[in-house]
């Protein structure tokens, strides 16, 4: 049960910071809020690692800093995507192909699962498609380079889940100081590169900060979860966090839920419930 309880800890700390960082680049650059995050974030990981113990190795820093870079790598082929105007394909085919890489690489790896569990994970995918998918934008053309887009930025985020799930349980937390260091080493030149501002306005950095902080606690909460968990299962539940970020816009923005995201909600919710059987 208990890498169950980590994997939707971590959907929920992963989907308010995500809602977090949505609010904090109202005032400020996606890129600048996103690397900033990183270095906000800092002290709560230091904190994480007196906490929680660990024998670091190198071999679970490369594995944090390979998944720093691959998750880094899946935002800016995200915002990328998302800046076409096409979201209602950019965010489901993300998040669903994120969800999806892992899942099967975790049967690979760690065998099949059972009926109840498989069938809630399978909910739990089309939960994750149906949550996604956003208000109706401007419409813009559905191009194979826009599904590209998506699709690398999915297999990138879930090739860091995977990464993640090789990391060795001695190591403790260990594994999250290579994702930051992995993720600083290329956003850094490439906001140079890019010219970026990285200052931010006092309230932006406070948006920004509460999100870097959220995010590595639940980079903690997943990294826990998958070190005692079936990959397959903590990686799908995980990707959950689009179900925390939409109520989150409902309850404090009052933003309007689309028909298909409130079936996404109880759908997210059955899986959880098959899963844990």
């Amino acid at each position: 049960m208990t890498p169950i309880v980590l994997a939707a800890g971590a959907a929920v700390l992963w989907g308010t910071s995500d809602f977090c960082g949505g609010k904090g680049s109202r005032h400020a650059g996606a890129l600048s809020v996103g690397l900033m995050s990183q270095v906000a974030s800092l002290p709560v990981l230091v904190a994480a690692l007196l906490l929680v113990s660990g024998t670091p190795s190198a071999a679970d820093l490369g594995w944090g800093t390979l998944a720093g870079v691959a998750g880094l790598g899946g935002v800016v082929l995200l915002y990328r995507g998302l800046s076409t105007g096409a979201m209602t394909v950019v965010s489901p085919v993300t998040a669903v192909t994120a969800a999806v890489l892992p899942l099967g690489v975790g049967l690979v790896l760690d065998g099949p699962l059972g009926p109840t569990a498989l069938a809630g994970v399978v909910i739990a995918v089309t939960a994750i498609a149906m949550v996604s998918t956003g208000h109706r934008g401007a419409k813009a053309p559905v191009t194979s380079g826009l599904v590209a887009l998506a699709l690398g930025s999915g297999a990138m985020f879930g090739l860091a889940f995977v990464l993640l799930g090789q990391v060795d349980p001695e190591s403790g937390l260990w594994a999250l100081v290579g994702l930051r260091a992995g993720a600083l080493a290329v956003g850094l030149p490439l906001a140079l590169q890019l010219r970026t501002d990285l200052r931010l306005s006092r309230h932006a950095w406070g948006w920004t900060a509460l999100a870097g902080s959220l995010d590595v606690l639940g980079s903690a909460f997943y990294l826990t979860a998958v070190m005692q968990g079936h990959l397959s299962i903590v990686a799908v539940l995980s990707s959950l966090y689009p179900a925390s970020t939409v109520l989150l816009a409902l309850g404090i923005d009052r933003e309007r839920l689309r028909a298909v995201q409130v079936a996404g909600l109880a759908f997210a919710a059955t899986a959880l419930a098959l899963v844990a059987l």
